[in-house]
């Protein structure tokens, strides 16, 4: 009786699965955007401004009817833009390469939702100012993230893309206990291309 159930089972399992294979669509893509990004932070020895960057980088879909799972990795310049001691201010440019793994719930005309987890790794050394000393404390930063990817996006014809996101940090980005915790948040406007797609 067990095998006859495990035997039902794994050909339902089958039956979805085809079926959903049927219905779905697989694509790769390239895509690239600007990002608007500051940090958030409880210190109040300084002001931060948004620091205007871009990204780029691939994906790829997997959509099964009104899902879609669409991992990316993205080169991602973030930072933000510091203002200390009166007239003094100093660049924080953090490059990451981030690579989301973003849910898509599909709802109209191509027209979708987005969540998902992303993760960050930090590929340069920026150069960052402690506000108090002038001192360099560019070691105090952590090589990796964390963030939770929130938004829209529009599947056009031709293939195109148009996405819509806000990146909240989860993880503080600094380990220096001197330094007030910061973390990334970063809003994301992005246009891609399928280069190659199977399915619709």
């Amino acid at each position: 009786m067990k095998k006859l159930n495990f035997a039902i089972l794994v050909v339902g399992l089958l039956f979805v699965g085809s079926s959903a294979y049927a219905q779905g669509e697989f694509a790769i893509g390239i895509k690239g955007g600007l990002n608007f990004a500051n940090v958030n932070t409880s210190s109040a020895q300084a002001t931060y401004d948004s620091r205007t960057g871009y990204n780029a980088g691939a994906f790829l879909l997997l959509k099964f009817g009104k899902i879609g799972i669409q991992p990316e990795v993205l080169f991602s310049s973030q930072g933000s833009k510091v203002h200390y001691n009166f007239n003094n201010s100093v660049d924080q440019n953090f490059s990451y390469v981030n690579i989301p793994v973003i849910v898509k719930l599909y709802t109209v005309a191509g027209i979708n939702l987005q969540i998902g987890p992303q993760f960050g790794f930090l590929t340069n050394d920026p150069v960052v100012k402690d506000p108090n000393t002038n001192q360099d404390i560019s070691n105090a930063y952590k090589k990796s993230d964390v963030s939770a990817a929130l938004g829209v996006g529009w599947d056009l014809p031709f293939g195109l893309t148009i996405d819509g996101r806000y990146n909240l940090g989860l993880t503080k980005i600094n380990n220096a206990a001197a330094v007030s915790d910061t973390k990334n948040q970063v809003w994301q406007v992005s246009l891609g291309y399928k280069i190659f797609k199977i399915g619709k």
